[in-house]
This record gives C-alpha cells, sequence and structure tokens, in this order.
C-alpha cells in the first residue's frame, strides 16, 4: 500500500537542494547519541512524578494529605507553564545553529534543575523556602525540556527521511526507556528501604543519578553530527519559511495531535500515586505496572513506525485513537470493581500498547508539518503548548477528580475527552497537503 498523500515526501515543496544519502551505520550511530541522552533528560522529568507522594510529606506539609499531594502535582504542573518558553527560545536556537548544539545546552540546563532538587533541604530544615526553591528548579527543568522534544525529534526525523517514522519514534521509546529506569527506581528502593528511610534520604537516589546527564549527554551529543536535512538547509540560497498565519494553524492541528499522547503518557506517570493512594495496593504494585508500560513503550514505537512508513501515518495513528476514546472507561472500571497488582498490570499494558501505537506516527506526522527552517520550533511549540493545556496539570486533574467524584476510575475520562480532541486534529490534518 503507498503512503497517503499528506505525508509524501514527493508532496512537499521545497527549495533546499535533495537531502543527501545517509550512511546507515552513521544513521543508527546518531539515533542510538539522541536516545541516550534523550531518555537521561526525561527520567529526571519521570521520577519527580513517581515520589510526588513522598515529595508532598516533606516539602507541603498539610494536616490532610489530598492537599498535600495536590500542591506537589501542582509543582509538577506549574514547570509546564515555561514550556512554551523554552520551546520558542530553544527552538529558535536549533532552527538557527543546529540541533547538535541545541541538544547540548537543555541536557546542561536539566541536569542544573535536578541537581537543586537531589541537595534541596525540606520544609522542616528550611521552612518555605523548601517549596519555593523546589519550584525554582521545575521551572529550569521545564525550561529545558520545553527545548528537548522539538530538537530531538527533529534530530532523529532528519536522520533518513525514507525511515522518517522508525528514525523519529525514538523520541517517544526513548521515553520508554525512562519509565523504565524511574519506575525501576522506585520498585527497587520501595522494596529494600523502609518507609522511613525512603523519606529521609532514599527519595533522593533517582535524583543524584539524573544528575549524571550533565556529563554523559555532552559527551555522547558533542560526539553526534548534524542532521543532513539541516546542512542542506544551510546551504541552500533560498529557506522555505510559512507564513505565520500558516504558522500557527499548524502549530494548532498539532497540539490537537499531541493532546491524546500527552495525557496518555502522564497518565502513567499517575498510577503509582492513584495504587497506593486510591486503590489500596502496595506501592510495588504500582511500580511494577508502570515498569510494563515503560517496556511495551520502549518495543513498541519503532515496531509501529516501520509500519508507519509502508503503510501511511494515518492508518497506524487513527486506530490507536480509536482504541483509547473507547476502551478507557471499561477497563478503568474492571480495574476499580476488584483492585489488584494483576489487574493493574494488564491495564497499563492495554493503555501503553495502543499509546505505543500512536507514538510511532506522531512524530514524523508532526515533522512533515513544517518546513527544515521552523521545523524545531513548529514541534516544540505543538508538543509543549498541548503539555501545558493537556498534559502537564493532568496528574494533578487526576488527583482532583478522584476526590471531588469518589471514584478512582474518573481519570478515564480526562484520556476519552483528550482522544476525542486528537482524533479531530488528525481528521483535519488528514485534508491537507502540507506544502510551503
Amino acid at each position: 500500500m503507498t503512503v497517503l498523500p499528506i505525508y509524501r515526501s514527493e508532496n512537499v515543496k521545497a527549495s533546499v537542494p535533495a537531502t543527501p544519502a545517509v550512511a546507515p551505520v552513521g544513521a543508527v550511530r546518531n539515533v542510538l547519541v539522541a536516545v541516550t541522552g534523550n531518555a537521561l533528560e526525561w527520567f529526571d522529568v519521570v521520577v519527580y512524578g513517581f515520589f510526588a507522594a513522598i515529595v508532598a510529606k516533606l516539602f507541603f506539609p498539610s494536616n490532610d494529605p489530598s492537599i498535600s499531594l495536590i500542591l506537589a502535582l501542582g509543582t509538577f504542573g506549574a514547570s509546564f507553564l515555561v514550556r512554551p518558553l523554552g520551546a520558542l527560545v530553544i527552538g529558535r536556537y536549533a532552527d538557527r545553529n543546529g540541533r547538535k548544539a541545541a541538544l547540548i545546552l537543555v541536557s546542561m540546563l536539566m541536569m542544573l534543575g535536578t541537581a537543586i532538587i537531589a541537595f534541596l533541604p525540606t520544609y522542616a530544615q528550611i521552612g518555605v523556602a523548601a517549596p519555593i526553591f523546589l519550584l525554582a528548579a521545575r521551572l529550569i527543568q521545564g525550561f529545558s525540556a520545553g527545548g528537548e522534544f522539538g530538537s530531538a525529534t527533529a534530530f532523529l526525523a532528519e536522520q533518513m527521511p525514507t525511515r522518517r517514522a522508525f528514525f523519529a519514534s525514538w523520541q517517544f521509546a526513548s521515553q520508554g526507556i525512562a519509565t523504565l529506569l524511574a519506575s525501576g527506581f522506585g520498585l527497587i528502593l520501595t522494596s529494600f528501604l523502609s518507609t522511613e528511610s525512603l523519606s529521609q534520604w532514599g527519595w533522593r537516589l533517582p535524583f543524584f543519578f539524573g544528575m549524571l546527564i550533565g556529563p554523559v549527554a555532552y559527551l555522547i551529543r558533542s560526539q553526534a553530527h548534524e542532521t543532513p536535512e539541516f546542512m542542506a538547509m544551510k546551504d541552500a540560497v533560498n529557506t522555505d519559511r510559512l507564513a505565520p498565519d500558516a504558522f500557527a494553524f499548524r502549530v494548532l492541528v498539532g497540539c490537537g495531535a499531541v493532546a491524546v499522547a500527552t495525557v496518555a503518557m502522564y497518565l502513567m506517570l499517575y498510577v503509582p500515586t492513584m495504587a497506593t493512594a486510591d486503590l489500596g495496593l502496595p506501592t510495588w504494585a504500582g511500580f511494577t505496572a508502570t515498569f510494563v508500560a515503560g517496556a511495551v513503550l520502549l518495543i513498541v514505537p519503532p515496531l509501529s513506525g516501520l509500519t508507519a512508513d509502508r503503510r501511511g501515518r494515518l492508518r497506524v495513528a487513527v486506530p490507536a485513537i480509536l482504541f483509547l476514546l473507547i476502551a478507557p472507561i471499561p477497563i478503568f472500571h474492571w480495574l476499580v470493581a476488584a483492585p489488584s497488582p494483576t489487574r493493574l498490570i494488564i491495564m497499563q499494558v492495554l493503555l501503553s500498547l495502543a499509546t505505543s501505537a500512536y507514538f510511532g506516527a506522531l512524530p514524523a506526522m508532526l515533522s512533515e508539518m513544517f518546513p527544515i527552517s521552523q521545523r524545531t520550533t513548529g514541534l516544540s511549540l505543538c508538543y509543549n503548548l498541548a503539555v501545558v493545556f493537556v498534559g502537564g496539570f493532568a496528574p494533578l486533574i487526576f488527583a482532583a477528580m478522584v476526590k471531588w467524584t469518589g471514584s478512582a476510575a474518573a481519570p478515564a475520562l480526562y484520556l476519552v475527552a483528550a482522544a476525542a480532541a486528537s482524533l479531530m486534529a488528525v481528521i483535519v490534518a488528514g485534508r491537507k497537503q502540507w506544502t510551503w
């Protein structure tokens, strides 16, 4: 079968020279470089969500544990408010100076934010300054993450145009690695440390590990080569750019397409909290379920990306979204009716399979909406605006929905709403032929 016309590269007008062929070995090396740094980058974002319950007690003490948790998750969400700024600043930097330079920059910023959290005294030690510094660290991380997605996705998508979906899918596969690492830390720490030890010092260990992102990411990313498409664009006499209204429209469509992806990802981060706070399950159950989901996120997106390269983006994306539109409500009610670690794992596997399938098509689909000279900025804004308005506060919304409705199944409604928005965006995108 042929790829749907909207996403066929020959339907995209460009004035830049033809992209030079990329040797498979070189492309694979660059992908490994991007994936390693990206996984460490997102590990620092994910691990905060996993240890939100402990952070709540240490930095936001309250007589009502649910209020402390909401405040901690609010700080988690607040970092997303600066993501669009990071997307715009770092995205423009990447479009002018190259994807490699931007990837090195965001790695160093993320290390700074993570180091602050790792060494930060608690509320009991320094009072109100503790949550203030915690918020500052999260804002630094948010600014960094705002530029990471677009820079890494453009870097991956531009390695080999004929296999764009496969290479770009490693953006989300690398997030699966981050989920595996973070949930693995949670599982090991909760299994071998007492509750007291975990609260006193154990929760800091993942953040110390996350600090490795600075020297490790700098070392491996400094060895990477700039993408062939960006180098071809730099050598071009005339560089294609979208008019402001056309650029804004594509960002809007891209935000809609990303909506279900970001909600699904942050639902996975919320599962360890939901397992203990809402379902009364042991702590290890939530981390085990998320660890399994991380394995699915690592394996499935590249396979889905290969399919998207062969059969078309929409033929992969639409069935995945339809599953996330129909299945979450009955799955959540099935879990809540008789909570158990086994059911929790099954729920995570089913939802992560559909989400991972969508991840195989989404990055390439977004990349092909923008010319090379605006690609990183466009990708960054699509993803991070969706995170700000839909996904970043999802854990806070989940916790509030459970508290207000009294039902642990309530978060499914939010995921279904996001799936409906993404389905409409993908349908709109399917009627367009992206040219510039």
